[in-house]
């Protein structure tokens, strides 16, 4: 029976709550999507006064990235460096 360990994209900061810069691939095409797509979607809407569109399209994509570093990321806790 074989183990498989959770491969971590986004590891926990070293002080303070959250995670770091993404220390796997797949987490800087998440992250670069992210961007791409914010941007986007900033580019569209906000050219034509959509602002209320937009502001929730980036509450959206904030939470689906806060989502993925919960899944793919170390369990967030305060950290004060010494671990």
């Amino acid at each position: 029976m074989k183990t498989t360990e959770k491969q971590i994209w986004f590891p926990a900061k070293k002080y303070g709550w959250g995670w770091g810069p993404p220390c796997a691939w797949q987490g800087w095409v998440v992250i670069a999507v992210f961007v791409t797509l914010v941007s986007a979607a900033a580019v569209l809407l906000l050219r034509d006064g959509h602002f209320a569109l937009w502001i929730t399209t980036v509450i959206v994509l904030g939470a689906a990235l806060i989502i993925t570093c919960l899944v793919k990321g170390e369990k967030p806790r305060w950290r004060w460096g010494k671990d």
